[in-house]
């Protein structure tokens, strides 16, 4: 359980990160990362509303720091 709380916490803002360095646009990184959330969801891994709360503050944050990431590259660019 703790475990899941950790990746939590990680694995989705880097994922969101990891897929705007891929596609180069980080609405398409959200959406990639909220797709594969909503799966594990669906399939039973998830299985606390606070992991999902956890899940959803990791993404914001994760957009967050994909889109000043997106800004600077433009900008120096």
């Amino acid at each position: 359980m703790v475990s899941k709380f950790i990746l939590g916490i990680f694995l989705p803002g880097l994922l969101v990160v990891l897929f705007t360095r891929v596609t180069y646009n980080h609405y398409v990184g959200l959406i990639l990362t909220v797709a594969l959330i909503a799966a594990s969801v669906y399939k039973g891994y998830t299985d606390s509303w606070w992991l999902i709360v956890v899940d959803a503050a990791s993404l914001t944050i994760g957009f967050w720091y994909s889109n000043q990431m997106m800004t600077k590259a433009r900008k120096n660019a």
